[in-house]
């Protein structure tokens, strides 16, 4: 293979060979310390893949355009980087990250994005030529490190997929496909590139959406928030059940430990409550009923620890007997929040005969 290369070919292809062990170990830390600074960076990327160029690769590079290259480091690619995100927009955080930790040759980097022909869809990476500054990092065994350029490919997981799909196919080369499949696979990238927008799109909305439940939610206009579970995980940072959580652990000053309350959206959804105005109501009308059957519950016993789902427990427990939904209803609660289980049944019926008595029952 190195006979048919020219003399300065050959040097090259030495000097990679002599530098493969180090672009090795970049091509394995790189990805590494980029998984860290996204995490940091609150994005979530579909994969960080990394490969080395292999030696005949780069050869037949070499055999077709080696004089271009003064020497090894002229060469950008040998360590490559590809980031794969899942929204369009993640893509320019990705690129925000590189650019705080790498030097960037903007000159030789390319926003393929700004491609506008009809079969590009695939090919609409940004890609970065990088270099690890010294101030960042630097080995003095090895000081080529801070020479080496790499390239990073960033692209969502639809570019992705459709790149890979035209490499099997051939469909970029334009040649051996007929003009009937190219036009299919032309109005298939259209629809995919669409699904990328839409997909980004609706998730702008959707952060929107949560940022004006969250100022509803503060401003206490809870009529006006539909129930479910965006707002309903907002209305539990506002801790809507505390003040009944304390009054029920005052009956035997017992200590209130958290647990997720999340699974009472379903009972409220199920109690036909369509706001979080609703569940305010709720606790307005029936927190003294509530404290009622704690007191029967705890307050001839030594319980010193109660869990904080007490409070609305009591809750759709009044509102389901003042309802007339009985034991087949607080069975139904209890299911959800505990598992289905036959202890369940022989509760709701205890419960509907220990509250048939209580005062809220009778007013």
């Amino acid at each position: 293979m190195n006979q048919t290369l020219d003399p300065h070919a050959q040097e090259l292809l030495a000097q990679y060979k002599s530098l493969l062990p180090i672009y090795e170990k970049m091509a394995e830390v790189i990805p590494e310390r980029l998984k860290d600074f996204f995490a940091e960076a609150g994005i979530i990327v579909a994969a960080v893949e990394h490969r080395v160029k292999a030696e005949d690769s780069l050869a037949g590079k070499l055999r077709l355009k080696g004089g271009k290259y003064k020497d090894i480091f002229d060469i950008t690619d040998l360590v490559g980087i590809r980031v794969i995100t899942f929204y369009i927009d993640d893509v320019d955080k990705v690129a925000s990250v590189l650019e705080r930790l790498f030097e960037i040759d903007w000159e030789n980097s390319v926003d393929k994005r700004k491609a506008h022909d009809t079969d590009s869809f695939g090919y609409l990476s940004l890609h970065y030529i990088c270099r690890i500054p010294e101030s960042s990092y630097s080995v003095p065994d090895h000081p080529q490190l801070n020479k080496i350029r790499f390239e990073v490919q960033m692209r969502t997981v639809l570019q992705h997929a459709w790149a890979n799909m035209n490499h099997d196919t051939g469909y970029k080369s334009g040649v051996e496909i007929p003009k009937v499949y190219l036009r299919n696979l032309s109005r298939l990238a259209g629809m995919l590139e669409l699904c990328d927008d839409e997909f980004s799109r609706i998730r702008r909305e959707l952060s929107d959406y949560r940022r004006n439940v969250q100022k509803l939610v503060s401003s206490g206009n809870l009529s006006e928030v539909t129930l479910d579970g965006d707002s309903f995980r907002s209305f539990l940072t506002i801790k809507p059940f505390d003040r009944l959580t304390r009054r029920i652990a005052s009956v035997n000053q017992a200590e209130i430990q958290d647990v997720d309350l999340s699974s009472f959206l379903a009972i409220f959804k199920a109690m036909r409550f369509e706001t979080l105005g609703d569940i305010s109501d709720l606790i307005k009308e029936y927190s003294e009923a509530a404290y009622q059957i704690a007191c029967f519950q705890i307050g001839l016993t030594d319980i010193d620890i109660i869990a904080s789902s007490l409070a609305p427990q009591n809750l759709c427990i009044a509102f389901i007997l003042k309802k007339g939904w009985g034991a087949v209803g607080i069975k139904h609660m209890l299911d959800v929040l505990n598992g289905e289980s036959e202890s369940n049944a022989a509760m709701a019926d205890f419960l509907v005969e220990q509250c048939k008595d209580l005062p809220f029952m009778n007013q």
